[in-house]
C-alpha cells in the first residue's frame, strides 16, 4: 500500500510504501510530549516530496536517532535510524498521514523512559 503523508502546512511532503500493521507509542520525554504513533519502514520505502531542506532534524540523548520535523509548523513527521542490524529504518508518525483509520490501527506502548 503506498500512503501520502505531510506536515500540517504542507511545506513537507512524502509517500510511503508498506502495510500498517501496527503502530507504536512511546513514553520517553520526546515521544511523551508530541504524542506520535511510529510505524516502522526501511528508510528506501519513504520518499520527500519536498525540498530535503526544508526538513529541520533534532537528536538528543545519545543521538543515534534523527527526529524530523517541519521548520514551518513545527509537526514532527518521521525519525530516522538503524535498527539493531544496521539498516537504515524511518519511524513515521501515522498521525500525518492521509486515508489512515487510526482507531483501527494496534497500538504497542513502548517504555521509552526505561531505557
Amino acid at each position: 500500500m503506498k500512503y501520502q503523508g505531510s506536515c500540517h502546512c504542507g511545506k513537507i511532503a512524502f509517500d510511503v510504501e508498506g502495510e500498517i500493521a501496527g503502530a507504536m507509542a512511546c513514553n520517553c520525554s520526546m515521544c511523551q510530549r508530541r504524542g506520535s504513533l511510529l510505524w516502522f519502514v526501511g528508510r528506501d520505502q519513504l520518499r520527500l516530496r519536498t525540498p530535503e531542506s526544508d526538513v529541520a532534524t533534532y537528536t538528543f540523548n545519545k543521538h543515534v536517532i534523527q527526529h524530523r520535523f517541519c521548520q514551518a509548523c513545527g509537526i514532527h513527521v518521521f525519525g530516522e535510524g538503524t535498527d539493531p542490524k544496521g539498516n537504515r529504518i524511518a519511524a513515521v508518525n501515522i498521525r500525518c498521514l492521509e486515508d489512515v483509520e487510526l482507531d483501527a490501527v494496534p497500538v504497542q506502548h513502548y517504555d521509552g523512559r526505561a531505557i
